[in-house]
Parts: structure tokens; C-alpha cells; sequence
């Protein structure tokens, strides 16, 4: 089986996938990842962001300002650590990949704040 899934997560990946964890800002190499491509969601292998949408909003996190397709995340109501969040799942697997926040720049005044650790990349041959 070739998916991200059918391997066994490292404790680090189950903890963001599984138990809607955090890692450490500015950890992720997804981070400073500028090159035209597709993110996959690590639990699946579905695409759930495009870099065209990237942009980096120093937090620490990979940032994008929309999904690669409507249908490909969806979202929840966080309540942890006592804050209302919006949690961004993939569609496909349920797997955690961060949170969508309102103060992201145009087009979409989004920021989908996504845990690298949650996430593959794959370049764009050309």
C-alpha cells in the first residue's frame, strides 16, 4: 500500500492526527515550503491545500488562505483549553490538521493555521 496510512504513525504524527495535537511552531520544514505543489493530508493521502493558497504569516505554522477544494477539509467546533476554536479536519480520514482563524489576508480573510507534521508535500514536476 503506497498511502501515508497504511504504515504505522510515529507518536509524534499520532498525537497532531489522532489526538488533535500541536506541534511546535516553527518546527515543521512544511513551514518554509515556497515551491508550487500539493499538501496531502499524512493520514490519507488525499490533497487538502495547494501552494498557490500559502502564504506565510509568521506564526510558525504553515498558513493558506483556503482549502485546495471546498469538499476536502471540514470543520468543527473546538472548545479545548478553555477558547472557542474552529479545528480543520481532513474530509476524507477525520484527521486533525489545525485550525481556521478570520484574520487571514484576502482574498478570503482566512487563515487555515496547519500543523506540517499533519501534512506531505508534493511538488510540482515541470
Amino acid at each position: 500500500c503506497a498511502l501515508p496510512i497504511c504504515g504505522r504513525l510515529s507518536p509524534e504524527v499520532y498525537h497532531v492526527l489522532r489526538e488533535a495535537g500541536t506541534e511546535r511552531p516553527f518546527s515543521s520544514l512544511l513551514h518554509q515550503e515556497h515551491r508550487a505543489g500539493r499538501y496531502r493530508c499524512r493520514g490519507c493521502g488525499d490533497t487538502v491545500f495547494e501552494g498557490s493558497a500559502k502564504y506565510d504569516s509568521g506564526t510558525g505554522w504553515p498558513s493558506f488562505v483556503r482549502p485546495a477544494v471546498s469538499t476536502a477539509i471540514e470543520t468543527h467546533v473546538d472548545r479545548r483549553y478553555y477558547q472557542i476554536r474552529t479545528e480543520v479536519r481532513c474530509a476524507s480520514c477525520g484527521s486533525h490538521l489545525g485550525h481556521v482563524f478570520p484574520d487571514g489576508p484576502a482574498p478570503t480573510g482566512l487563515r487555515y493555521c496547519i500543523n506540517g507534521i499533519a501534512l506531505t508535500f508534493e511538488p510540482t514536476l515541470l
